[in-house]
């Protein structure tokens, strides 16, 4: 694996994704100086105050200006501005990256905003790594050790720059795979996108019962679990619904289906049916999850 030293990264988004790209970066010592840009003046500042940025700048393009690294780290629908801002500036022989969960509506957006030789400079890449927190103070340095980053390498992409995104992110601890883009949307919308619609949906729905206080104050930790995920970021979780719901929307219907099954067996009152469902997906969870002294 080729050392790896980026000069300067611009980082377009100051929030827990990008915020713990740069502090991985800057505690393995690879990176000179890190230029950041967000909308809001007091995320910059705060990102500066956090050491997750060594510039504020107060503009995307100002950001890119320079930069032999972007990482684009926006919710996906600002991705497309974000694109448009940085092409002027970009250098020609930059690698651009991006942390989006879903990378068909991306790379779309990237290829209608950059030229052709830009376009092939963009290695779009999704890290599978959060927490229920966002903003500049969720960011930490060790977010992605030992965590999946999938890259959807483009056809127009160089061996070398796909080299040097694999390297960034093996870097900050990463494990990394590939994978295309159809491929790549269509699974995680059933192990993420799904998931958190579900937690959102809990949720929502104990919080319109009527009784709802005494509900949540006898939650137990079950309940606690299950809808973490729920405190996400509802900007970036509605980009997401929107952008990838040609793939989302059927693994809903699927789940839907599940449930309304389920439904039925509970109200026929058809034990056995109740068990096997649910033995069959304790069988599967546990094999997933499987605690590693045990494997």
């Amino acid at each position: 694996m080729t050392p790896l030293r980026i000069e300067r990264l611009a980082l377009i988004g100051l929030g827990l994704i990008g915020g713990s790209l740069s502090l991985a970066l800057k505690s393995a010592g690879v990176v000179g100086e890190v230029v950041g840009y967000s909308r809001q003046l007091p995320t910059r500042l705060r990102a500066q105050e956090l050491g997750l940025i060594d510039r504020a700048v107060d503009s995307v393009a100002a950001a890119v200006h320079g930069a032999d690294v972007v990482f684009v780290a926006t919710p996906v629908q600002a991705m497309a501005g974000v694109f448009a801002d940085l092409a002027p500036e970009l250098s020609p022989t930059a690698l651009m990256t991006d942390g989006g969960s879903v990378k068909g509506a991306v790379v779309a957006a990237a290829k209608s905003a950059l030229s052709a030789a830009q376009w092939a400079q963009f290695v779009p890449g999704h890290p599978i790594a959060g927490t229920e927190h966002s903003g500049p103070d969720a960011a930490f340095a060790t977010l992605y050790h030992n965590q999946r980053v999938i890259l959807t390498p483009l056809p127009e992409n160089s061996p070398a720059l796909v080299a040097r995104a694999e390297t960034m992110w093996h870097t900050a601890g990463a494990v990394v795979e590939r994978m295309t883009v159809q491929h790549h949307d269509h699974v995680l919308a059933a192990t993420s996108h799904l998931p958190h619609l579900a937690a959102f949906g809990m949720v929502n729905a104990l919080a319109r019962l009527e009784e709802r206080y005494e509900v949540f104050r006898y939650a137990a930790g079950g309940f606690r679990d299950f809808t973490r995920i729920a405190s996400s970021d509802p900007v970036m979780w509605r980009d997401i619904c929107l952008a990838n719901r040609g793939e989302l929307l059927p693994m809903l219907d699927h789940y839907l289906a599940e449930l309304t099954q389920l439904r039925a067996w509970i109200d026929a009152g058809d034990a056995p049916a109740i068990e096997q469902q649910f033995a069959e997906a304790k069988a599967v969870r546990d094999a997933l999850y499987r605690p590693p002294a045990a494997r």
